[in-house]
């Protein structure tokens, strides 16, 4: 079955979780490759929006977006330095491998 998860990282991703899902085949854009560098939460929610894009990010402010009802692609979320790189990489190999994008539409996966 095609994988159809595509990821947005936000600002405060490093690079390094874009190479690793890369290498497992996941399509991911990052806020510098979209010209969002310094935008605001809402601008980055909707480029991620208008390309379909579930939003990787360790910024609970995405939580409070979500929690005013705010329509988004999905939101997968994990707490800054509670996960190693590895960790992370894996589980959004994960939710790559059993969702697909509807599922995932104005939800937040915690990882």
């Amino acid at each position: 079955m095609p994988r159809t998860i595509r990821f947005h990282l936000d600002e405060n991703c490093t690079k390094a979780i874009a190479a690793g899902l890369r290498r497992h085949g996941v399509e991911v854009s990052t806020t510098p490759e979209a010209g969002l560098l310094g935008a605001v939460d809402d601008d980055q929610v909707a480029f991620a929006l208008s390309q379909g894009r579930v939003i990787f990010t360790q910024d609970r402010d995405f939580l409070k977006i979500h929690a005013t009802g705010t329509h988004h692609p999905g939101i997968a979320y994990c707490e800054k330095d509670t996960r190693s790189l590895g960790e992370i990489i894996s589980s959004l190999v994960l939710v790559w491998e059993i969702y697909e994008p509807e599922e995932l539409a104005d939800r937040i996966e915690y990882l």
